[in-house]
Order: C-alpha cells, then sequence, then structure tokens
C-alpha cells in the first residue's frame, strides 16, 4: 500500500397483484425515522446520507431542475467504481479500481475539484458468473465520521485513514488475519459508524470493530463466507419494539442484532432470486422493516416484543419485485425502482400498489427524498425530480447531466450534487 501526494442488470416482466395482509399483524402507527444521527445538509458522510435513508434534511432544494439552475462545477477523470462518493464540508471522497490491480482512494476539494490526496493497495479480484459482465470493480461506498474514513476493498479488507492526509491509521484483512473464506463477489457492504465503533458485513457475517484500532469486538450471522459470503446489502440501526438494534439484510435473511454482544433477536428467511437481497432495509415507524427482494415480495415486517425475546413476522406482502434500488419513505408510502425497470409508490399501511410507472428504459435509480420531493440518478445519468405523490406518477423535471453510465448512489449537500460516473466524479451545483 502507498500514499502519494497530488500530481447489466436483468430486464423482466412484472405481473404485479394485490398485497396479501396477513391475519392478526398491526403496525404501530409512527412516523419512519431511524435511530441515527440527522443533518444539517452541510456533509453526506455514509451510504444513503447522514441518517441512511436517502433524507436530504438540509436547506430547501429549488422549485425546478433544469439548465439554468444546475451548473457543473468540476469533473475530474477516474477509473471504475460502484462506490458513492462521500462528502465532508471541505472534500469529496471517492474509491477506484485502478488498472484492474489495485484500489486507489482519493480525496478531491469540493470547491474546484484539485486532488487533496490518494492513497492506494493491491485489491484486484475477479468476480464469478452472472456477476462478472458487470465488473469486478470496488462496490463498498466508504464511511466519514469527521475524522477518518473507512473504506471496503473487494478482498474482504477494511481500511481505516486519516480523512486529512490519507494517512492508513490501520488495516484489517478478514481472510488473512482471521482465517475466513474470500467472499466470491468481494466486500459490498457499505459499513456503519456507530458512536466508537463500525459494524460491516464481512468476514463470513456481521462484525462489530473497534474504530480507533481495527480490532474485531465480536462476529455474528456466520454465513461461511465464499460463495455464501458477499453480502449485497448494508446495515442500518434503528429502535424498534423498544430496543435498539442492527437491522440486517444477508442474502437468504433478516436480521435484528443486538449492538452490543452481536445476539440475533430476530429473524426472517428473505426468499430471492440466487440470495441477491441488495436493497438497504426500511424502517417504519416503532415496529416496521421495509424490504423488497429481487426474485422475492416486496413486504413489511413488524417487530415484536414478547415473553423476554422478539418476533418478527410480515404484516402483508405482494408481488411487486425490487433490485438494486434502496427505497424512500415519504408519508406513510414507500417509493422505489423495480426489477421490471418501473418506479412504483406502495402504501405501507396494507401494501396497495398505489401506481407504477410505463417502462423507463433504465436498470437502476439512487434516490434522495426532501419533503415531498424525490431526486431520482437514472444509471444512463439522467436526474429527474419527482413529486411524492401517492395519487400518480409526477415528473417535475427530467435533466441529463452526464454521458457515461452511473451505477452509485448519488450524493447531495446544500446547493451541491455529486455525481459518481463509472469512470469520473462530477460536482454541480444546484441554486
Amino acid at each position: 500500500m502507498h500514499l502519494s501526494a497530488p500530481v447489466a442488470p436483468l430486464v423482466l416482466a412484472l405481473a404485479l397483484a394485490a398485497p396479501r395482509v396477513l391475519p392478526g399483524q398491526e403496525l404501530a402507527a409512527a412516523p419512519s425515522a431511524p435511530a441515527a444521527e440527522r443533518s444539517d445538509g452541510a456533509t453526506w458522510p455514509q451510504w444513503r446520507g447522514p441518517a441512511r435513508d436517502g433524507h436530504f434534511r438540509g436547506a430547501a432544494w429549488p422549485e425546478r431542475l433544469n439548465t439554468e439552475n444546475v451548473k457543473r462545477l468540476w469533473r475530474v477523470e477516474l477509473d471504475k467504481s460502484y462506490a458513492s462518493p462521500v462528502v465532508s464540508e471541505t472534500a469529496v471522497f471517492t474509491v477506484e479500481t485502478k488498472n484492474e490491480e489495485e484500489e486507489v482512494v482519493k480525496a478531491f476539494s469540493r470547491a474546484d475539484g484539485k486532488l487533496l490526496w490518494q492513497a492506494s493497495w493491491k485489491g484486484a479480484m475477479t468476480v464469478p458468473f452472472f456477476a462478472a459482465r458487470n465488473g469486478s470493480w470496488v462496490r463498498s461506498s466508504p464511511a466519514f465520521d469527521g475524522h477518518n474514513l473507512y473504506v471496503g476493498g473487494m478482498r474482504d479488507v477494511l481500511v481505516c485513514l486519516d480523512a486529512a492526509s490519507g494517512e492508513i491509521r490501520w488495516r484489517l484483512d478478514f481472510p488473512e488475519q482471521l482465517k475466513t473464506k474470500l467472499p466470491d463477489f468481494g466486500f459490498v457492504c457499505s459499513p456503519l459508524v456507530v458512536g466508537e465503533h463500525l459494524y460491516a458485513q464481512a468476514g463470513e457475517g456481521l462484525a462489530k470493530i473497534e474504530k480507533q484500532t481495527g480490532k474485531v469486538v465480536w462476529r455474528s450471522m456466520r454465513d461461511g463466507g465464499g460463495m455464501n459470503g458477499s453480502a449485497f446489502s448494508s446495515p442500518v440501526l434503528a429502535q424498534l419494539a423498544g430496543k435498539q438494534q442492527l437491522v440486517v439484510l444477508s442474502r437468504t435473511q433478516l436480521h435484528g442484532v443486538d449492538p452490543a454482544e452481536g445476539k440475533s433477536l430476530w429473524s426472517l428467511e428473505i426468499p430471492s432470486f440466487r440470495g441477491m437481497n441488495i436493497l438497504t432495509p426500511q424502517i417504519v415507524g416503532e415496529d416496521g422493516v421495509f424490504t423488497a427482494p429481487y426474485g422475492g415480495k416486496s413486504q413489511l415486517v413488524k417487530i415484536g416484543a414478547a415473553d423476554g425475546g422478539f418476533t418478527a413476522a410480515p404484516v402483508w406482502q405482494n408481488k411487486i419485485q425490487g433490485y438494486m434500488c434502496s427505497p424512500v419513505v415519504v408519508d406513510g408510502h414507500a417509493y422505489y425502482f423495480t426489477r421490471a425497470n418501473r418506479f412504483t409508490c406502495v402504501r405501507l399501511a396494507d401494501g396497495e400498489e398505489r401506481w407504477t410507472s410505463g417502462p423507463t428504459g433504465n436498470e437502476y435509480w439512487s434516490l434522495i427524498a426532501q419533503g415531498r420531493r424525490i431526486l431520482a440518478l437514472s444509471n444512463d445519468g439522467e436526474l429527474r425530480l419527482l413529486e411524492a405523490n401517492p395519487e400518480a406518477y409526477t415528473v417535475i423535471d427530467e435533466l441529463p447531466l452526464v454521458e457515461a453510465e452511473s451505477w452509485a448512489h448519488l450524493a447531495a449537500v446544500d446547493g451541491l450534487l455529486v455525481i459518481r460516473e463509472l469512470k469520473a466524479l462530477s460536482c454541480f451545483a444546484w441554486k
């Protein structure tokens, strides 16, 4: 490793059907609010934003999205990556797989795109089977805690860097240090920072790590690694049924995990196609978790407390299949992009499909919501400003922003939009 100074997814038809509300289940009526730190909009420090829920809580967005109020400030060419950018008050951080040989972390000035520092390590691998056509470059989005940057490398490594200088503070190599099997699809999960610890789906399961030292505190949800490893989802912290817990979606199961001890509080089988549970679960109210697996069913799961333990059971299920797009929840409705390449709205109280758009021609959208509006960036680089309207699919504006592919999640801070193209990074002013 070294430090240097500056110098396709499937397209399938989907038959939609009425939701199946399961008997004996009711969900507590409460606003959706994950137990996570809120933001004023100054930074975008991790996967899906400060609260990890795809919501922007900064200054009000402009009313329109057009060539008059969206201006590119800078653009830098990079090598390939699916990792989303994260943004501090002064810098934008991103990761790339360089020449199919090494992984490189770069920090750029938020103001002008100047390279501030870069760090790298050997990290190439080739993913197998159906994933190979989508490339073997880095996937995990970094996390920033105000001082350090935490980066997941494809070969199941977790690296802590000083965010100001790029100095590598520690490196946790799961296969080398813990003798775990290399996950066949690489380190995909985006690390979660909670207080003095990190949580990551790596090392043949879920791991809790001291963020100052890289020491592993516990390991849970053991999956054996290899072909069974490589969780495609990322954990979230939530308060459910009166208990703070990690909500973790593995390739086959949804779990609630005690952050202190790593004990599974509850679990539920989540059927999916080839174990591809990809999206991040969404917390709904005081006792609900929403997910929409690829090849399975969209469903709302109720978490209950009983006899000193916890229960998990679906409240309703419908036949809408999600894919890679993690939903946003607005006013009791989930908005998300489906396996059928359409955008949909589902009422969370009972699973009713309120509407589904026509074919979009896209394979993936990343979503950020503010109030009753949603920004949606498609994989072909078009940005849409949508109304979060349960009555109808409503597009306010559409604006092609980048010409190349963009599979990374959009990032937003006050007055700025940051887009990671497959081989570039762009920053736009939106005023």
